[in-house]
């Protein structure tokens, strides 16, 4: 007895299997990807409980930056550096919100990881970024507030209290970053 042999596809479904393959494996990234929280297309949102921890860095000026400094505002505390490319990206953004809400409003502050003065200075100088550009030169102040990745952005509200951690860039002129900020706004 001859063996059946096996069925023969058609070139028409052999040409759209990998377009369905890939199609499968989109929505499984996407049903993934809300499972993890992520908001946007290259940033992640996460309630933020930890601690405000104390800190003492100094700003690109010479001035000397605290949790004192903080009080009474929401703040925006943006860790960086400037060979990571999604911070460069990001960083315009960040600039325009604080000058549309201003420092008295919304303090604004970039982190520098573990650069020179002099390269975070450049920096902020060629791009025109006006932020207080403070300085973690060892790198000790984003260890102990837990940051792993690039950019990430510490956001607390007027009253002290830590509420997100934003990992990732974003445009923080866009729509979900302005409910973010307004959430920090609020009485």
């Amino acid at each position: 007895m001859k063996n059946p042999s096996p069925p023969r596809l058609s070139r028409r479904l052999l040409l759209q299997y990998p377009v369905a393959c890939a199609a499968a494996a989109a929505a499984a990234a996407s049903q993934t990807v809300a499972a993890q929280g992520l908001t946007g297309p290259a940033y992640e949102v996460r309630p933020w409980a930890g601690p405000v921890s104390a800190f003492s860095l100094v700003d690109t000026n010479g001035k000397a930056w605290g949790p004192a400094d903080l009080r009474g505002r929401a703040v925006m505390l943006n860790f960086w550096a400037s060979w990571c490319e999604p911070c460069r990206a990001e960083m315009p953004t960040l600039q325009q919100v604080a000058d549309l809400y201003g420092a008295d409003k919304l303090l604004v502050l970039a982190i520098n990881f573990k650069e020179p003065a002099a390269r975070a200075l450049q920096f902020a100088r060629t791009t025109g970024v006006t932020l207080p550009v403070l300085l973690d030169l060892n790198g000790k102040v984003a260890r102990e507030w837990g940051v792993k990745v690039f950019p990430t952005t510490l956001l607390i509200d007027r009253a002290g209290r830590p509420r997100q951690r934003v990992t990732g860039e974003v445009d923080w002129t866009g729509a979900a970053a302005e409910k973010l900020i307004a959430g920090l706004l609020k009485p």
